[in-house]
């Protein structure tokens, strides 16, 4: 049996952001941790594009741009939806993510959903760098592993 993994080796990649404007108290800490992340892992601070957008259900054009340029090894979308008093928060997700997952299987790049889903602002908070973590750097985190992982002979093109 023959194993393929990837490392968290961001030397040479090139990594393109989408960040929505809505909700920037917490999508500017997530673009700190995800910035944070690929630095420290290697990944050049001129080689990381940010694309800031208006709110989470703009993120999918700007990746899907962003996907097929050819110019990036991976895409990694911020945001931050927080459910209110309708579903809308809901659909929003759900059109989210159907679409992030899509845009990287019609172009064969990584693009990592790094978009917080919270109930309240308090799960916001934890969720954007407080006790449960940094979803932006974990977001980065996956896209130099997928990147990675797609350099690798058996998966590369």
């Amino acid at each position: 049996m023959k194993e393929i993994s990837a490392h968290l080796e961001g030397k040479g990649l090139r990594i393109g952001v989408v960040v929505s404007r809505f909700n920037d108290l917490f999508t500017r800490q997530l673009l700190a941790g995800a910035e944070d992340a690929l630095v420290r892992h290697g990944v050049d601070a001129d080689a990381i594009t940010v694309a800031w957008v208006p709110g989470a259900n703009e993120s999918p054009l700007a990746a899907q741009k962003m996907a097929g340029s050819g110019r990036y090894d991976a895409v990694i979308v911020l945001g931050c939806v927080i459910q209110g008093a309708t579903r809308h928060a809901e659909l929003i997700n759900g059109q989210v993510s159907r679409s992030l997952a899509k845009i990287a299987l019609d172009t064969g790049v990584p693009v990592i959903n790094g978009v917080v889903t919270a109930e309240n602002l308090d799960q916001a908070i934890e969720r954007s760098g407080t006790k449960a973590g940094n979803k932006g750097w974990t977001a980065a985190l996956a896209a130099i592993e997928m990147a990675n992982l797609f350099k690798q002979p058996g998966i590369s093109g």
